[in-house]
Order: structure tokens, then sequence, then C-alpha cells
């Protein structure tokens, strides 16, 4: 494929690079829907939401995930009924409050995320081939700056995925790179 210059004009254009990223989310929603499709009939998008936070955070108190989700605790307790329900998640007393009770991904949620997120990257690489080196220079490049403007931390390289598959620790942090 042959590379296109850019115009001048259009690297100060505010509305242009916004245009330029609204195009590139909708391909990477795409890409995000396609990854769920082998599972969409046993969980929704924001039933898998909750489930990438209980795999990111460990055991959660349903308080604490429905602010994370930014849903009612109403709201949130359907979800995890029904995430229960399809044997995805499960409640546990909590070892420090006996009234309070903790959620947590079954091995079969954990698996689904995993399978889920394998097949949203496998869709990225598949794209990010397409791009010729010089291209995908300048989409590392460009890709960074945004995140940095938005506090957005990088992602961990390769070696911390092995033993971090969604690149996030239990607290919900980014690993430290050492």
């Amino acid at each position: 494929m042959p590379e296109r210059k850019t115009p001048a004009w259009a690297t100060d254009d505010v509305d242009a690079v916004t245009r330029a990223v609204l195009t590139a989310s909708r391909l990477l929603v795409a890409v995000s829907a396609r990854s769920l499709a082998a599972v969409e009939e046993r969980v929704t998008l924001p039933q898998f939401r909750m489930l990438v936070v209980l795999s990111t955070r460990g055991a959660t108190k349903l308080v604490a995930l429905a602010d994370l989700l930014q849903v009612a605790p109403s709201t949130a307790m359907r979800m995890v009924d029904r995430l229960i329900a399809a044997g995805l998640a499960d409640r546990q007393p909590n070892p420090d409050s006996r009234r309070e009770t903790l959620l947590q991904l079954t091995e079969e949620g954990r698996r689904t995320v995993e399978d889920v997120t394998a097949r949203r990257r496998a869709g990225i690489a598949t794209i990010v081939e397409r791009l010729s080196p010089t291209q995908r220079l300048a989409l590392i490049e460009a890709l960074a700056a945004f995140n940095q403007a938005g506090g957005e931390p990088p992602a961990p390289t390769a070696d911390v995925l092995e033993t971090h598959p969604l690149g996030w620790v239990t607290d919900g942090t980014m690993p430290r790179e050492e």
C-alpha cells in the first residue's frame, strides 16, 4: 500500500485528528465486538466489562464494583446474579468482615476473559500486520502521545503479558517493568 503524504494543515487541525481517532475507535469497537461474538449468548458487553474488572482487581465488594463500572449497586447486583447463574462468577464471605461478601471470577470466568482478550489481540495484530514498518512506527508514536495526553500508562511488554495477560495486576494497576 503506498504511503500517503499528510498535508501540513492536517497536523494542526484538531478536527481532522479528532475525526481520525473517531474512525479508529469505530474500528477498535468492531474488533472488540467480534472478539465477544463467541460468548455473546452468555455474556453481554456490560457483563464482560464486569468480568474484566473482577479479573484485574480480584475479589471485590459489590459497592466498589458498581463504582468502578459507574452503575448503581442494584444494577451491579443484577449483573452479578446473571454471571453467577452462568457459572462465571461467585460470592465468597469477606474474611475481614462477616457482614460483607466479595465477588470473584470462577475458573470459567477467568478463561472467558482470557479467550476474549486473546481474540481481540489477534484481531488487532491482523490489522497491524497490514501496515508498513514506517506506518507501524508512526502509529506507535501517535498512540503513545495520545495515551500520554489522556493519562493512560503504557501497556506492558510481552514478557510482562506472559504473567499478566490482560496487562493488569490484581489491584487494577499496571505491572512495573523491571
